[in-house]
């Protein structure tokens, strides 16, 4: 790593700062086009996804399921040689008046300073309750 070169778990660390005021768009930016992201389960959104289009694709029916968007806090953040854990929890609410409040822990590969793999763990079971009427 060059002199001045932020490491993965800062690059992690300040797009996802962005998440805990309420914009996304920098952690997503930080994801390469060509990711190969998976869903730990076997609920609506479980599954590989092969580029970050047919993930956020699939999400924004979770998305369309919340009353309001999630609201992210970073609980840790620990830098592997070219891999970052990520533990996170995301908090918001259901349209069917259910509380939505994930822990997530995502284990994010790097390749030139772009995420290139995902593993999503997360409570499966609070995913299907969004979906539920």
């Amino acid at each position: 790593m060059e002199q001045g070169t932020a490491t993965n778990a800062e690059l992690v660390r300040t797009a996802f700062a962005g998440w805990e005021r309420g914009d996304n768009r920098p952690f997503f930016q930080l994801v390469s086009p060509q990711v190969t992201w998976r869903v730990i389960g076997s609920t609506k959104l479980s599954g590989t996804y092969t580029d970050r289009a047919s993930f956020l694709a699939a999400t924004q029916g979770l998305f369309e399921r919340l009353a309001e968007p999630i609201v992210a806090k970073v609980l840790a953040v620990h830098d592997v040689g070219d891999t970052v854990v990520l533990q996170w929890e995301g908090t918001s609410r259901g349209v069917n008046g259910r509380p939505y409040q994930q822990s997530y822990c995502w284990v994010l590969r790097f390749s030139a300073g772009m995420i290139t793999d995902v593993v999503a763990y997360l409570d499966t079971a609070l995913i299907d309750d969004m979906f539920a009427d």
